[in-house]
C-alpha cells in the first residue's frame, strides 16, 4: 500500500537531526525499531519501483523464451528429420559416386587395354610379311635340314684334328661336293658355330678364357659337342686355362705335367 504519497510524507521526518536511530535507542527500543523500519519501507519502496517493471518484462520476456524454445524445439526436430533424410542421400550419392568411379576406371583400363590391342594388332599387321618370308625360310631350312646335320656332324667328327684351311677344304671341297653329287640339300652359307652353340653360350665361353677368333669357337664346339674325349695341343695353355675355368664348378682336377 504504500505510494508516493506516502514516501513524500515521511521524507521531511527522515531530514531532522533528531530521526536516526541513535537517538529512537534513547527513547525507547520499540520506537527504534519502527524508525529504523520506516526508512527500510521507503528505500524498499525505491527499490521495488524499479524491480516490478524488470519482474514484468522477465516475465514477458520468459513467455518469449518459452515460445522460441518450443519453436526451436519444433525447428530442430524439423532439423533432425532432414538431416536423416539429408544423411539417407547422401549415403546413396558417395554410393553412386563409388559405382561411377568403379565404372571410370574399368572404362580406363578397358581403353588401355584397346590401345594396346590395338598396337599390338598394327604391329602384327607390320611383322606378317617377315612373319610370311621366315616361314618360307624355315620351311626351307626343313629341306636343307639333313645336308646340314651331315655337314655338323662330319665336323664334330672329323675336323678336330686340323687347322682352319684343312678344315674349309673338308666342308666346301671334299664333303659339299659329295652331298651336291647324291643330290642331298644343304644349305651353301652354312654357318657351323650358329647352327652348334647360341651367342650367350659362346660369350661365357670367351669369359672364361677362350679366345674369340672361329678357330678358337670351334675347337671349343668340338671339346663340348663331339663324343670323343678331345686331344688338346695347347702350346699357348689358352685351352688348359679355359678348361679349368669352365669346370672350376664341377672341382675338375688338374695334374701337371
Amino acid at each position: 500500500t504504500i505510494n508516493d504519497e506516502t514516501v513524500e510524507l515521511v521524507q521531511p521526518y527522515f531530514e531532522m537531526e533528531d530521526y536516526t536511530l541513535e537517538n529512537g535507542k534513547k527513547v525507547c527500543g520499540n520506537v527504534a525499531g519502527l524508525l529504523s523500519w520506516t526508512k527500510a519501507m521507503v528505500v524498499f519502496y525505491g527499490v521495488n519501483r524499479e524491480v516490478l517493471p524488470l519482474k514484468a518484462n522477465l516475465a514477458k520476456q520468459e513467455g518469449r523464451l518459452k515460445i522460441a524454445n518450443a519453436e526451436k524445439d519444433k525447428a530442430q526436430a524439423e532439423l533432425d528429420e532432414k538431416q536423416a533424410e539429408l544423411d539417407k542421400v547422401q549415403a546413396k550419392f558417395d554410393a553412386a559416386m563409388r559405382e561411377k568411379m568403379d565404372l571410370e576406371n574399368d572404362a580406363e583400363t578397358c581403353k588401355r587395354k584397346m590401345q594396346a590391342a590395338s598396337a599390338l594388332i598394327d604391329g602384327l599387321s607390320g611383322e606378317k610379311v617377315r612373319w610370311t618370308q621366315q616361314s618360307k625360310e624355315f620351311k626351307a631350312q626343313i629341306k636343307r635340314l639333313v645336308g646340314d646335320i651331315l655337314l655338323c656332324t662330319g665336323f664334330l667328327s672329323y675336323c678336330g684334328p686340323f687347322n682352319q684351311d684343312f678344315r674349309n677344304l673338308l666342308l666346301k671341297d671334299l664333303w659339299e661336293t659329295e652331298l651336291r653329287a647324291h643330290k642331298i640339300p644343304f644349305s651353301d652359307d652354312l654357318n657351323l658355330i650358329s647352327m652348334l652353340v647360341d651367342q650367350p653360350t659362346i660369350s661365357e665361353w670367351n669369359l672364361q678364357g677362350l679366345p674369340g677368333d672361329h678357330l678358337s669357337i670351334q675347337n671349343g664346339i668340338i671339346v663340348t659337342k663331339a663324343s670323343r674325349y678331345p686331344l688338346l695341343v695347347d702350346p699357348q695353355t689358352q685351352g688348359k686355362a679355359w678348361v679349368i675355368n669352365k669346370e672350376q664348378e664341377n672341382e675338375l682336377q688338374v695334374n701337371s705335367v
